[in-house]
């Protein structure tokens, strides 16, 4: 049903458009389905007295008012930048899966309440077919959500739309634990069952919120690029024949589809600057166009013919990993004055490596001397926004 709803409603439209009318008939389908479930649940729950069941039901109807949130992300999420907000509001999305987030941990701990008041006041709930056809219904239904939140969100990158697909999971988990609790109830007179199995439903549902909340956190804070996303825009930098080198990249996320890309080209200091200029708005050119992304590039201009660079090109790399394995540099340059020669660049760490700057400038400045001797070093230490895994050396 969600397919050809998309594939008919997404037909001649631009791809920014596709990804909101998509996450329309999701969320929309979501709110649906869940209405659904909860009133069958909640009717069958009635009827048995079952907690688990009845706390199964009022996850449901989380799960709707998620949607609707998720919806109302989406909806706002396309507003256009606006004075107050130059790069739009697109990460509306991911506060609205925070939002949900939050809901999903508040009924946990509702349900949370219900179940050990359960295990203090037990009852027997009544089981019966109609009962295991709704819960069973129940967990084919979820399945459906969870499959296509998952197609979807991972085609238009949607965090929120994964959350979802996560948490519809985790209740075709909940669900099958009531199904089975209750008829082993049934079966066995054990009356402290439900109410446990009403606990672990809402323990589940716990670690499902506050999962989803770190997911929606993560792109708030600044997670990140993907490895994918950087090695795309090196490759498009690096095949300008112009551009023998980058670094200092930077990516800054404000919502899907909404990013911005920095970085430096080293080029030749020898090349007409015109020509270069020319060839650097073309790569910017190709990462927009490419990975609709908005690319803004500086260009650092390297001496290809001078000796002590060729030198120190030579011997840096090892120079820098005796501070910390993972360390390189760039931005070389050599700045002659009287008597002496000022050798300047700039250290990369790894993210959360702790070096003692001083230590560590004075380790290398000792290093490069030996290769020439006359030098004095200028040393900035900056920070690799793309390391995804930060270890100490």
């Amino acid at each position: 049903m969600v397919s050809v709803l998309v594939k008919i409603f997404t037909k001649n439209k631009s791809e920014t458009e596709k990804r909101a009318v998509t996450g329309k008939i999701c969320g929309l389908s979501g709110i649906f389905l869940n209405v659904l479930l909860f009133a069958a649940k909640l009717i069958c729950g009635l009827l048995s007295g079952s907690i688990a069941i009845m706390a199964d039901a009022f996850n449901n109807l989380s799960d709707a008012g998620s949607s609707i949130i998720t919806l109302v992300g989406f909806r706002l999420s396309e507003k256009r930048p606006d004075p107050h907000h130059p790069f739009g509001h697109g990460r509306m999305e991911y506060i609205s899966g925070l939002i949900v987030s939050f809901m999903i941990i508040l009924m946990g701990i509702e349900l949370l309440k219900s179940s050990v008041t359960g295990l203090i006041e037990p009852t027997l709930p009544e089981f019966s077919l109609l009962t295991a056809i709704i819960l069973l219904a129940g967990i084919a239904i979820k399945l459906y959500i969870c499959l296509y939140n998952r197609r979807y969100g991972k085609k238009i990158g949607s965090s929120a739309m994964l959350a979802t697909a996560s948490d519809s999971l985790a209740d075709m988990i909940s669900t099958g634990v009531v199904l089975i609790s209750s008829a082993v109830a049934k079966l066995t007179g054990f009356v402290y069952l439900d109410a446990m199995c009403g606990l672990a439903v809402s323990l589940f549902i716990l670690y499902a919120g506050v999962r989803a909340a770190r997911e929606t956190v993560s792109p708030l804070l600044g997670q990140p690029p993907s490895a994918e996303l950087v090695r795309r825009v090196e490759e498009i930098a690096l095949s300008e024949p112009l551009v023998i080198g980058l670094h200092d990249m930077i990516v800054h996320d404000y919502g899907p589809g909404r990013l911005m890309v920095s970085l430096h080209c080293e080029v030749s200091s020898d090349e007409n600057v015109i020509r270069l200029h020319e060839a650097i708005d073309g790569v910017e050119g190709r990462i927009m166009r490419e990975l609709n992304c908005l690319a803004m590039i500086h260009m650092d201009p390297v001496d290809l013919n001078d000796e002590v660079l060729i030198e120190l090109n030579k011997a840096l790399p090892d120079i820098v990993k005796t501070v910390n394995k993972k360390a390189t540099y760039h931005d070389l340059r050599v700045v002659r004055a009287a008597g002496h020669i000022n050798v300047i660049f700039d250290v990369l760490l790894p993210t959360g490596a702790i070096v003692d700057e001083k230590t560590a400038r004075s380790v290398i400045s000792d290093g490069v001397r030996k290769t020439v001797p006359e030098c004095e070093c200028i040393i900035n230490f900056d920070t690799d926004f793309l390391s995804r895994k930060q270890e100490d050396e």
